[in-house]
């Protein structure tokens, strides 16, 4: 696979130029060496499309995820305690998860509960969401997990790998696609999300 276009939010792209080069090659590398037609292997039972062989979706994400542990990029887990309370949650942020629950039982919640979310890939503060599925997904990579790992302080940059229109177009129905996501984050003003990003369009 090659990417075919970029977006950089919020200097995301310059970021990973000035301080982790090595990385951003280790990336490139990882995506040219995806062959999409190989996996071009879903028949297609939707109406417009029955018959056709489309690329799946599942068979790709699991070839990126091989070559990412391969490279040594690893999945991480940020753990957190849950409130309504806005100023409560600045104070959760600095302090060490094993003593948020606690904290919040001091301040007066009886019962505090936590979550978590999680990215597959993980490596120097560099986040990836290599994303082949529904618009939704991509959406809460952008604007919930991605923010939430930079926020948290675990990840200084995210990426995300997106199908190009062109690629989605032969895939199933509802898959999100570069054009149309970074078109939402314009859409959404130059300071939103508030996380360095890096978008990358990809196609065979």
């Amino acid at each position: 696979m090659r990417i075919s276009q970029k977006y950089s939010h919020l200097n995301g792209e310059e970021y990973l130029l000035v301080h982790h080069g090595d990385l951003y090659e280790e990336i490139k590398d990882v995506i040219s060496s995806v062959d999409a037609e190989r996996l071009r292997t879903k028949k297609s039972k939707e109406q417009r499309k029955k018959g056709q062989m489309l690329y799946d979706p599942t068979a790709l994400n699991k070839e990126f995820k091989k070559l990412f542990k391969q490279k040594k990029w690893q999945s991480s887990r940020y753990s957190y305690y849950v409130t309504t309370d806005y100023l409560l949650m600045q104070e959760l942020l600095s302090i060490p998860f094993d003593r948020q629950g606690e904290h919040l039982i001091q301040r007066g919640h009886r019962a505090p509960f936590y979550s978590y979310k999680q990215t597959d890939f993980v490596k120097e503060g560099i986040a990836i969401e290599v994303q082949f599925g529904k618009y939704s997904f991509v959406a809460y990579d952008l604007f919930v997990k991605h923010l939430l790992f930079y926020s948290g302080g675990v990840i200084n940059v995210g990426i995300e790998v997106l199908p190009m229109k062109t690629m989605q177009s032969e895939m199933s129905s509802g898959i999100a696609y570069y054009e149309g996501e970074v078109y939402n984050i314009l859409r959404h003003g130059r300071n939103n999300p508030p996380v360095p990003l890096l978008i990358l369009g990809v196609e065979p």
